[in-house]
């Protein structure tokens, strides 16, 4: 169930930072939200994109499962993140004009632990008192546990975006986002709004680019286009319990990691070429997302995130589509592709500061639609009276 109607109210400023699942850098955003009735008027102020330096995205990787890791290195890679995007929600605020009202910082997500298909916790790093601390307003974080706590999946969380800005009347449809994974939001005349991770995205074909290229991405899919999609290993991978399973999933590189990658390789007990295992990676996205959303009968996908950017993925993803649903982007709504999930966390801070739910129990599975996050240092009541400072302590009988 989305937010009850809304009353008007004043505009907010708010900065929206986002690092995925391919860890290669934040999206920086900022965004002017005003209330009007029940409609929520966003105005784009402005984005960013800011690299990861390659030491940082190998102390990343590093820290990732399957690898065993230190509490050491995750407190030193929680501080370094918490610095990088301190800078990048200063970055935001000058997007802002200067001046910012808050800042949603849902940090570096370096484990989502699934058992048995249920959530039993989530991780992400980024020290957001560091944040606080450089741009001195209030920082929203942690939005995935609290979901999590009401039993549900802590993602997606992007389907709040979604389902207030694709309208349902216009038939089914659905909301792709192509970053580290792929996830999708359904949104229907008449039904509940649904969402989940549907497999990887770009996941696996980094975890090949890195491997075979020694690179970190197949830039515009150029050598998956010279490739050959291998069926034997295409079977494989299909095979997968997760594609099977049904929603509430989620889905991260806990599961779809290099190793994962390693073992399909090795199991087929022959060698493929660089160019035709990621030809076979990007069928697999495309096939899987395809899938899903033939699956839903939508008549129209509003693509997103990175994978928007490889030629190959979208060309394979349009022909498959052909005669049942089309393919377009979020630009042509006015959300840059690239920044959507950065605009949506800013929603999020938006609901959240207001007090209203902003995760979806028809998409997590919660029992109940959660206020997501925590806020550092003061979150909204920094703008109410204080009293005096305390000089002195008495305990009443």
């Amino acid at each position: 169930m989305l937010p009850d109607p809304l009353r008007r109210g004043p505009s907010l400023r708010i900065v929206g930072l986002m690092s995925g699942t391919s860890y290669d850098g934040v999206d920086v955003v900022a965004a002017e939200f005003t209330a009007d009735g029940d409609t929520l008027r966003l105005r784009p102020l402005g984005h960013r994109e800011l690299a990861y330096p390659d030491d940082l995205r190998a102390e990343i990787g590093a820290l990732l499962p399957p690898a065993a890791t230190t509490i050491e290195a995750v407190c030193r890679l929680d501080n370094r993140l918490g610095e990088v995007f301190a800078e990048a929600a200063a970055a935001g605020v000058e997007l802002a004009g200067g001046a910012a009202d808050a800042v949603v910082s849902p940090g570096q997500t370096v484990f989502h632990w699934v058992e048995a298909g249920r959530v039993r916790g989530t991780l992400q790093l980024g020290a957001p008192a560091r944040v606080a601390a450089r741009v001195g307003v209030p920082v929203l974080h942690d939005l995935r546990s609290a979901d999590v706590a009401a039993g549900g999946q802590g993602a997606p969380l992007v389907p709040a975006f979604d389902a207030l800005l694709l309208d349902p009347a216009a038939g089914p449809r659905a909301a792709l986002n192509l970053g580290g994974i792929a996830n999708l939001t359904v949104v229907a005349p008449g039904g509940p709004v649904l969402g989940y991770d549907v497999g990887p995205a770009n996941a696996l074909l980094d975890a090949a680019a890195r491997r075979f290229l020694d690179r970190p991405c197949d830039v515009d899919g150029a050598r998956a286009a010279a490739g050959r999609v291998h069926e034997a290993l295409l079977a494989r991978l299909l095979a997968e319990p997760y594609y099977a399973a049904p929603p509430p999933k989620s889905t991260g590189k806990e599961l779809f990691h290099g190793g994962y990658l390693d073992a399909a390789l090795a199991a087929l007990g022959e060698p493929v070429a660089a160019d035709d295992v990621l030809a076979t990676l990007t069928e697999l996205t495309a096939r899987t997302v395809a899938d899903a959303c033939d699956r839903h009968r939508v008549t129209e996908v509003v693509a997103a995130g990175g994978g928007v950017r490889n030629p190959t993925l979208r060309a394979r993803l349009t022909a498959l589509g052909e005669g049942r649903w089309r393919l377009r982007t979020t630009d042509e709504l006015g959300v840059p592709a690239q920044a959507k999930e950065a605009y949506a966390f800013a929603l999020l801070g938006w609901l959240s500061w207001h007090g209203l739910p902003g995760a979806v129990p028809s998409v997590t599975g919660a029992s109940r639609a959660a206020v997501l996050g925590s806020w550092t240092p003061a979150g909204p009541s920094a703008a109410a009276p204080r009293p005096p400072a305390p000089r002195r302590l008495v305990v009443d009988a």
